[in-house]
């Protein structure tokens, strides 16, 4: 659907270009997908560039040929891609930013499209990741979110090799390590360590590798923050097996119990999606169960919807769309209550929090961020 509606919006850029002469150019993940290339060449030939997720550092190079040669560009290769540091990055605030540690991703949900458009993981040099870090505390930044489509499958390389160039097993004296590479909680524990930075996230990661040392690293800091995202999909064991994300309903509920036990004041946030194929009405209890059990303070819901080249699409059950928002609904619902529970337990409590401005909708009130 999403798809559908960024694609009848190319429409009014055809008659900018017919009246301003602008260049037109495209990119992104959907770029990578060839029935996508096929639609914009047969649809919408007024677009000049056409570039993928992995020749981004390329798009100046393109922009001036077509100027000066006046053709239209399709730069779009099928590879995992290489990371290029050095890309200027926009920033919506000036008082958190977002930090890429790695791109792609090898697990392969069978609803997912990423793992076909941005190839296999690959991870940051650690010493590069820091540095974007600590060069933004120096700007003002007080918050940072780690992102990954897996953050702790994360795996950083020294800039010289795998092995430490200091062969004391140190990464340039900066992260101890007794491996050839950095993992994730090493480097929350680095990141923790940069002077000027007030608040630490991370998105993605995954359950099955949720690790007792990123529970340990979170624990040992006062930067971290206490609510932490962990995707459920699905409170179904057997919905989870069809999706392919290598854990059971146990298995997340033991997970957040561990979590738990070692950091009392946690709370989670999740993700849900609603009508996977032939989820039954007991696959969808199940969910509402692990809901009621773990109490999320947050929930990212999905309405689940083909996506063309994923394994999901060519499932031949697909829940009814009528099924699907009626159990929306209903999760929704439940969701909205315990979020009114939640916020009960909040009042007379003192949280340290980051503001970040006045409302948009009120300028006598002030906007902040969830509680540290």
């Amino acid at each position: 659907m999403q798809k559908k509606k960024y694609l009848g919006n190319f429409g009014e850029l055809g008659k900018l270009k017919e009246k301003t002469g602008a260049i037109i150019a495209i990119g992104g993940c959907m770029m990578q997908e060839p029935h996508v290339v096929e639609k914009l060449n047969k649809s919408y030939p007024f677009i000049d560039i056409i570039f993928g997720t992995h020749t981004l550092h390329k798009f100046e190079e393109d922009l001036q040929n077509v100027l000066k040669n006046k053709e239209k560009i399709q730069d779009i290769i099928d590879i995992d891609g290489e990371i290029y540091e050095g890309l200027p990055v926009k920033r919506g605030s000036s008082n958190k930013a977002s930090v890429t540690i790695m791109y792609g991703c090898n697990n392969f949900c069978v609803y997912c499209i990423v793992p076909y458009v941005r190839g296999r993981e690959r991870s940051r040099k650690p010493e590069d990741i820091l540095k974007e870090i600590e060069d933004l505390a120096k700007e003002g930044y007080k918050e940072i979110t780690l992102l990954g489509q897996n953050v702790n499958s994360y795996k950083g390389e020294c800039r010289e090799g795998p092995m430490c160039p200091s062969g004391k097993g140190e990464c340039r004296g900066r992260i101890a390590c007794d491996q050839q590479t950095t993992t994730f909680a090493q480097l929350l524990q680095e990141v923790d360590k940069i002077p000027g930075i007030e608040k630490i996230n991370f998105l993605s990661p995954h359950p099955k590798d949720f690790g007792d040392d990123v529970i340990d690293a979170i624990a040992g800091s006062s930067k971290i923050s206490r609510l932490i995202h962990i995707p459920l999909q699905s409170g179904s064991t057997n919905v989870l097996k069809k999706m392919n994300r290598r854990y059971t309903k146990e298995q997340y509920l033991e997970l957040i119990q561990k979590i738990k036990d070692k950091i009392p004041e946690a709370a989670f946030s999740t993700d849900i999606i609603v009508g996977f194929p032939e989820e039954t009405e007991e696959d969808f209890e199940d969910t509402l169960d692990a809901l009621r059990k773990v109490g999320f303070e947050q929930i990212f819901m999905f309405i689940y919807s083909r996506r063309i080249g994923t394994p999901a699409d060519k499932i031949k059950s697909q829940v009814p769309e009528a099924v699907k928002h009626e159990r929306f609904d209903r999760l929704k619902e439940l969701y909205e209550k315990q979020v009114e529970e939640n916020n009960k337990k909040c009042i007379g409590q003192v949280y340290r929090i980051l503001v970040e401005g006045h409302s948009k909708n009120n300028p006598d009130m002030l906007s902040r961020q969830n509680r540290f």
